[in-house]
């Protein structure tokens, strides 16, 4: 509901993602949020790609600076660093 409530108001809704499958069944929703109004993601990245080839983890250390500039309407590039 927060997130309603947000984008409601085109404020803008940050996203870190932590999945082990986003390369795989969750690419499609993940991408399609990318090209919606007022969602920003924190840059993400494979955390193990022998092991887990298709996961992606968002870089917790960029999260004040993804909400820094999600608040000016501007997305992190890159936001997959491979």
């Amino acid at each position: 509901m927060a997130v309603k409530s947000h984008l409601r108001g085109s404020k803008p809704v940050v996203l870190n993602i932590a999945t082990n499958d986003a390369l795989a069944g969750s690419a499609k929703n993940i991408f399609s949020l990318m090209n919606y109004k007022n969602y920003y993601f924190v840059p993400v990245s494979q955390d193990d790609f022998s092991k887990k080839p298709f996961s992606l983890m968002g870089d917790f250390a960029k999260i004040p600076e993804s909400l820094v500039a999600a608040l000016g309407h501007t997305q992190l590039q890159p936001v997959l660093g491979f």
